[in-house]
């Protein structure tokens, strides 16, 4: 048996969450429901508008493949991530946060000097989350930061789509990829967001080879990387490039593939507050189910159950409480 059931690889991120307004996006030309890459003066310009107009909702250690391994980790599952921060203040707390749930990680205290890549998050009254992240030292992730060892013990390697944005984390996350199939262990990969299939659909198509055994998309992002103008044409061509795949849907529920049998997940009615961090938990949960030995279906009604108290209150995750007591309601 495999030591971690799933190891990961992406951008290491600290999230800072603030409650805005729809008039803010015009006021400060920024586009809404999207992430946005940014530069550090631009950041630092857009945090002091955030914290004077706002205030600091939450503050957590985040990216989009290290809240999946939380939800995981939280679940049940023993989980690895593979990522890169700077040797200041904001990466301490990012591997605190990583190490004080468990989770194992190739950073230590030889990090090296930079700085370490923060995300802005907006939600709006809609719930709706709009991202400006400067990538900071996350964007010169490579080989080095990945674990053989522990790639080669996984049952899983999860890849996040936002490494197509910077070349030495897309050819990391190739490179990683190549390793897993090596060594028989199975692959997986989230699209991430919409603006990763829109703006680097290529490099996307680069990072999945061959294919994956195991592929995590919302409904956007499928017809937007299929070129499809509905779910079911949609399944029918990501079927080419995965052998099984979850495409949320949001209020909708979820469609499964389990490599056979189409299978849909109902909705948890949910007020959502929140979306940040809604599908990066569904993947978590999805993950640690079927890893545990749980039916496709049985996985998609945990994850849909998660998810959606994920986007019922504000941060890209739940206390680590939430996790069993909700897995208790559904396995």
């Amino acid at each position: 048996m495999a030591k971690y059931q799933v190891y990961g690889i992406g951008n290491a991120l600290v999230d800072k969450e603030f409650e805005v307004t729809d008039a803010f996006f015009t006021q400060a030309g920024i586009e809404k429901g999207q992430m946005t890459l940014i530069d550090q003066d631009q950041q630092e310009a857009l945090l002091a508008k955030l914290m004077d107009e706002f205030g600091l909702k939450t503050r957590a250690g985040g990216g989009s493949a290290a809240n999946t391994i939380f939800a995981a980790q939280y679940l049940g599952a023993n989980t690895f991530y593979s990522c890169n921060v700077a040797n200041d203040e904001t990466g301490d707390f990012y591997v605190k946060d990583l190490t004080s749930a468990g989770i194992d990680t190739n950073l230590g205290s030889d990090r090296d000097n930079g700085v370490t890549g923060k995300c802005m998050v907006m939600i709006t009254p809609d719930a709706e989350r709009t991202m400006n992240t400067y990538l900071g030292i996350t964007a010169d992730l490579n080989h080095n930061h990945i674990d053989e060892t522990a790639l080669k013990d996984s049952e899983y390697l999860y890849i996040e789509g936002y490494l197509v944005s910077s070349d030495s984390a897309r050819h990391a996350a190739i490179e990683c990829k190549k390793l897993a199939e090596a060594n028989h262990v199975k692959t997986a990969m989230t699209f991430s967001d919409p603006a990763m299939v829109q703006f680097f659909k290529e490099g996307l198509t680069e990072m999945l080879g061959t294919g994956v055994d195991l592929l995590f998309c919302n409904e956007e992002e499928a017809l937007g990387y299929t070129g499809t103008n509905n779910l079911d044409d949609a399944a029918s061509a990501l079927k080419k490039i995965a052998k099984t795949f979850a495409i949320t849907c949001g209020a909708k529920g979820a469609v499964l593939f389990d490599g056979a049998n189409t299978i849909n997940i109902a909705p948890n009615a949910v007020t959502a507050v929140d979306s940040n961090g809604a599908g990066d938990n569904f993947a978590g949960a999805f993950m640690f189910a079927i890893t545990a030995g749980h039916s496709w279906e049985q996985a998609g009604k945990l994850a849909s159950k998660i998810s959606a108290q994920v986007v019922s209150q504000f941060g890209p995750r739940l206390d680590a409480a939430q996790y069993p007591a909700l897995k208790s309601e559904v396995l």
